[in-house]
């Protein structure tokens, strides 16, 4: 697969080498669950620090409301329109179970998105 930041986000890659590991496990629930949903600090490989300054990820709610809207979104249209489902009630719970049973998997992609729109994917692998 080529390089950059489609795979980084996909594989949990590093964003600038795309080699090294971003999450310690990349099975996001059992990220959250078992691991505290704490990624790895540095890139195995090219060294980068994934925490660029302190609270570096806190922007990453930004991307996680985006992908949590969007999730939602395509669950209500599912219902709606694919199943049929008209009670306006049953159709906002079974969205906000969705969106709850999706949050570890938007919290993972949030940060790779996030910290991708800041570090360039580099070849050479600097430090």
């Amino acid at each position: 697969m080529t390089k950059g930041k489609l795979n980084s986000i996909i594989n949990n890659k590093c964003p600038r080498c795309n080699e090294g590991d971003f999450w310690k496990i990349k099975n996001p629930y059992l990220n959250i669950f078992f691991n505290k949903g704490d990624n790895n600090k540095n890139c195995s490989i090219c060294k980068l620090k994934y925490e660029i300054e302190p609270g570096f990820f806190f922007g990453a709610m930004y991307v996680s409301y985006a992908l949590g809207i969007g999730i939602g979104v395509f669950i209500f249209l599912f219902l709606f329109t694919l199943l049929k489902i008209k009670s306006l009630g049953i159709v906002v719970s079974l969205v906000c179970l969705g969106v709850l049973f999706f949050a570890p998997v938007n919290y993972y992609l949030s940060r790779l998105i996030y910290i991708n729109l800041f570090v360039e994917y580099n070849k050479k692998k600097l430090e």
